[in-house]
């Protein structure tokens, strides 16, 4: 139970039995007064008014009694809302600086996790930029390695053409010395 709660209702039942022994006593006053005018009337009554002055004495001694009970109930419950205060005064302090710390705690790690995926990502610019240029020089290589080929193709293609032909020349002319 809210500690604020249980304090309220000692107060309210403390308020209830003060305000409860009030009205008996203003009860029994008027009747005690009734009956005084009554005895005025008739002095035999008095017998009557010993027993009302009886009951009306026990009913303040019972009053008296429930009116000290209600002030120390009040007393124990204002002490009681004053400690309830302190500890919501302490909790709220201890609340909102554990609120800031877990806010700058927070706040630090994201500013951590932020500064690893910007380098992360600058990490991953300069590995694509590497891996582009290299697929780059690989192509041109390649092209160039392919020109070079054809060049050469074309150079052996014509160097054996020619041997070709002066074998060829060679064998028909030592075929017509021959003849």
């Amino acid at each position: 139970m809210n500690p604020l709660i249980a304090a309220a209702s000692v107060i309210a039942a403390g308020l209830a039995v003060g305000l409860a022994s009030i009205g008996p006593g203003v009860g029994q006053g008027t009747a005690a007064g009734q009956a005084v005018e009554g005895i005025a009337r008739q002095p035999e009554a008095e017998d009557l008014l010993d027993n009302r002055k009886q009951r009306i004495l026990s009913t303040i001694r019972n009053s008296e009694e429930l009116r000290r009970g209600t002030i120390e109930q009040l007393e124990k419950a204002r002490i009681r809302l004053q400690k309830v205060e302190l500890e919501a005064d302490e909790y709220r302090m201890n609340g909102y600086s554990e609120i800031e710390r877990e806010k700058a705690n927070l706040i630090n790690a994201t500013s951590i996790s932020l500064e690893q995926l910007e380098k992360s990502k600058n990490e991953t610019l300069y590995f694509e930029k590497q891996r582009a240029m290299n697929q780059v020089r690989q192509r041109v290589f390649q092209q160039a390695v392919q020109g070079a080929l054809g060049t050469l193709n074309s150079c052996l293609n014509n160097e054996l053409h020619f041997r070709t032909i002066r074998a060829n020349i060679g064998i028909l002319g030592s075929l017509e010395w021959k003849r």
